[in-house]
């Protein structure tokens, strides 16, 4: 008897070892792949529409480049108060005290310690009865079956499996999408392959410069936290990082004195984050096609630059009573948990947003804004000061853009169904990613790709399939615009309406650049005039006259009756509420004041009467912004 009890009991212990190692497929509706700035934002998003909705994370937390990476000083749309942008920095404000109490630092207005930074987000996705969290697992497998993903897990706990109908790239790199076959480009584009003027003549791999982020903490002037020296250690890539080492009629770049330099990213609570352009820690190097093993690698010179520049600042500049953060970052060295990517594959995607489309929107082939979902206000900034050869890579060093916003078709893969990207990887020209890769834009589209993925599942459709408009829809209903307009809020009544006339574009924003400041005004005060609407409403319904001159300004009286004429125009039946008592009602609930039909009429009003009355943001827009007529897209 005892000879056959010990076969059934290996039997017995080898099933549940095989039952811990091998879980059961679990089934979701999306299934996000890393938790960075655009995944976690995804997963919260998709979570709060109703989806069941899953985050896989390699590493232990959510946020990526904001909170892994260290780079906890945001970088624009500071008038921008958009959707989970505006949410997440909120808490951050309540959690330090007020907006003041982030402005620690010269390089932004917003700068936090980014364990403060992962503990929000956490919180923000742990609080989402529909959203899961798995960390410290990386992807395996993924596989294309009939309706949607089969996707494969390795973890400390075994493998996991997970069946999803949508599937949203969030990785650093884009390595879920090149996984699943999708085509995509790495490096500079030529000039004749995306009409930008400013992009090189011929296409090349580079890639912008890396950089491995260190957080350091003040530990008092009597104490000296200096490292020990690093192996190789040369000061002399360094030497012009800020005033009183070299001759600055030399560089093309100003030199700071160091103290000032220093400042350039305080953070709350006597922290630093050394993230410093200029001969400081940026580094060279392209990682993105190689295996894990060998990025690793990659990411241990990066690291040692950044010591190796660190030992600089302690020696020679003095600044030995700064060491690294303690209990920062889950780590043994105290580094970030990831280097700092600013460039990832990039998707061919249902439509490539160029600097064109970026700087130019009302005048070209294509009306891409009328798809907006994420807006972004920060220059075209490309870091390339690493890279070897500097004859090959064109100054781009914050190139000047009106603010602008990202179009939908770009985080749709061309031909794969139920696949969605997100973070740095979506389908934009290499220049244009110099500014679509900053922290707040990541957010917005991270938001706009849980969207579309809750929609897809909801209305048993592709990506690819749903409608432009109501995506846009519900993105407005979580405050986050279409429109990057700097001078309309979501605490302005009338926001709503301006956003979906703007994105519609029969009023149109002026686009500008003045200094760092890079805005689109609507200027809601304004007087409307004839010039300004006919263009406009002409692209909707191509023969529809207004018989005024241009410089017309235009009374409420004839706003209403070219609103009426529009709404009749657009709909199947006659507009059937009298406009003059509609105008009555509109300006008593948007408090404009005594209705006066003789006085003239701002853009605001005009916007709220066009979208109130003749409703054209219900006429739905294919993912190039074209009208498509007979389709709709969103009542209110």
């Amino acid at each position: 008897m005892k000879n056959n009890v010990f076969p059934f009991l290996f039997l017995f212990v080898l099933l549940i070892g095989c039952r811990e190692i091998i879980s059961p497929t679990e089934k979701v509706d999306v299934l996000i792949v890393g938790g960075g700035a655009s995944g976690s934002m995804a997963g919260i998003q998709s979570a709060r529409m109703g989806a069941t909705t899953l985050i896989v994370e390699e590493g232990p937390w959510l946020g990526g480049m904001l909170t892994s990476s260290g780079v906890s000083a945001i970088d624009g749309n500071y008038n921008l108060y958009s959707g989970l942008w505006d949410e997440f920095r909120q808490k951050l404000y309540d959690y330090y005290g007020g907006p003041d109490s982030v402005k620690t630092g010269w390089v932004s207005n917003v700068l936090f310690e980014p364990s403060v930074g992962e503990k929000i987000i956490k919180e923000m996705a742990s609080a989402e009865s529909n959203l899961r969290l798995i960390f410290n697992t990386r992807l395996d497998t993924l596989r294309k079956i009939d309706e949607g993903w089969l996707v494969e897990f390795v973890g400390a706990n075994g493998r996991h499996i997970v069946e999803a109908s949508v599937v949203i790239d969030g990785t650093e790199l884009g390595d879920v999408a090149k996984m699943a076959g999708i085509p995509y480009d790495i490096g500079m584009d030529s000039r004749y392959e995306t009409g930008e003027d400013i992009a090189p003549e011929k296409s090349n791999d580079i890639i912008q410069d890396m950089t491995y982020v260190v957080i350091l903490q003040d530990f008092g002037e009597n104490v000296d936290k200096t490292i020990e020296r690093p192996f190789h250690y040369d000061p002399t890539p360094f030497l012009c990082t800020c005033q009183g080492k070299c001759d600055p009629d030399t560089l093309s770049r100003i030199l700071w004195p160091c103290d000032k330099m220093m400042e350039y990213g305080r953070l709350p609570n006597n922290k630093f984050m050394i993230n410093w352009p200029i001969y400081g820690n940026d580094y060279y190097l392209n990682v993105i096609d190689m295996p894990p093993s060998e990025r690793e690698k990659a990411y241990e010179k990066a690291k040692w630059f950044t010591r190796c520049y660190l030992y600089y600042l302690q020696t020679e500049l003095g600044f030995k009573h700064l060491g690294i953060a303690e209990g920062e970052f889950p780590s043994e060295d105290g580094f970030p948990l990831i280097p700092y990517h600013r460039e990832s594959r990039r998707i061919k995607g249902m439509v490539r947003f160029t600097i064109n489309d970026l700087a130019q929107p009302y005048n070209q082939e294509f009306s891409l804004y009328r798809t907006g979902i994420a807006v972004g206000d920060y220059p075209v900034d490309h870091h390339h000061a690493a890279y070897p050869d500097q004859s090959m890579v064109p100054d781009l060093h914050f190139y000047p853009v009106p603010s602008y916003t990202v179009p939908l078709g770009t985080l749709i893969p061309q031909t794969t169904k139920d696949f969605i990207v997100a973070e740095k990887s979506i389908s934009v020209t290499n220049i244009v990613n110099g500014t679509t890769r900053l922290q707040p834009v990541c957010i917005l589209l991270g938001q706009a790709a849980g969207t579309l993925a809750a929609l897809s599942v909801r209305n048993n459709q592709t990506p690819a399939e749903v409608s432009v408009r109501e995506v846009q829809k519900y993105l407005l209903q979580a405050n986050a615009y279409l429109m990057p307009y700097s001078d309309v809020t979501p605490n302005d009544l009338y926001w709503e309406d301006i956003q979906k006339i703007g994105a519609v574009g029969i009023i149109k924003g002026e686009g500008k650049n003045v200094g760092w400041t890079n805005v689109t005004m609507f200027y809601p005060d304004s007087v409307m005039t004839a010039k300004a609407l006919k263009s406009g409403i002409n692209e909707i319904v191509p023969n529809m006259s207004i018989d005024f001159e241009d410089d017309k300004i235009l009374t409420v009286q004839e706003g209403l009756d070219i609103v009426l004429k529009l709404a009749n125009s657009l709909r199947n039946k006659p507009y059937n509420e009298d406009i003059i008592e509609a105008g009555k009602r509109l300006w008593a609930h948007f408090n404009f004041g005594t209705f006066d039909s003789a006085a003239p009429v701002t853009r605001a009003q005009m916007a709220v009467l066009l979208n109130r009355v003749a409703d054209p943001f219900s006429i739905n827009v294919d993912m190039n912004g074209r009208f498509v007529y007979g389709q709709a897209g969103c009542r209110h």
